[in-house]
């Protein structure tokens, strides 16, 4: 499916046929003419997002990191009309510089049942890529739901029989966000740094 403007949307799943099982998927891209270590260096400045996000208030490092290693973690602070406010950890699964950039998250307070959290069964997988493209790069955003509890499956507890509707309104709220962050991103990337780079 494409979007207006620059970004688009491909490899999510038919709206109306997926439910929580199956792992939602929305992939979206967009190119940006800019060095790609400038865009790798914002892609993995975790609070960036916040500055782009209706639900994401506040994101910042655990355990004394202040920067991307693999296994790190990090605390987001989040809030939702449906769900009030949240805290989630994440932990960083994969950094391939300046390539990708990849974070599950938990649920490490259990708010949303489920038990223990577990980075091997998160809540969402998160991830940015850059891929070198003529006079520039280009910037993929992806996300997949689940497999483990998340506040969208207490939405789904409340009304089971309208699983499908409301994991395509939250699909639909997610892919919108990323897109506002890529846009975000490519704005912030192509607009030249005050230290000349």
């Amino acid at each position: 499916m494409r979007c207006s403007g620059p970004a688009r949307v491909h490899n999510e799943q038919r709206s109306g046929d997926v439910r929580y099982a199956d792992g939602p998927t929305i992939e979206c891209d967009l190119h940006v003419a800019a060095d790609p270590a400038r865009v790798w260096d914002l892609v993995t400045d975790i609070e960036l997002p916040a500055r782009f996000s209706q639900e994401l208030r506040r994101v910042r490092w655990l355990d004394d990191c202040d920067r991307p290693t693999l296994g790190a973690r990090f605390e987001g602070e989040n809030h939702h009309p449906l769900l009030g406010e949240w805290q989630t950890v994440s932990h960083v699964v994969r950094l391939d510089a300046p390539r990708v950039f990849a974070w599950v998250v938990v649920d490490e307070a259990g708010r949303f049942g489920g038990g223990p959290a577990d980075p091997e069964r998160p809540g969402s997988t998160w991830q940015f890529r850059l891929v070198e493209e003529a006079g520039g790069c280009r910037l993929t955003h992806s996300v997949r739901i689940g497999p483990g509890r998340t506040g969208l499956s207490l939405i789904i507890d409340r009304a089971p029989e309208q699983e499908e509707v409301i994991i395509e309104r939250r699909t639909a709220a997610l892919r919108e966000a990323m897109l506002t962050t890529l846009e975000g991103i490519k704005a912030l990337a192509e607009t030249p740094a005050d230290d000349g780079r």
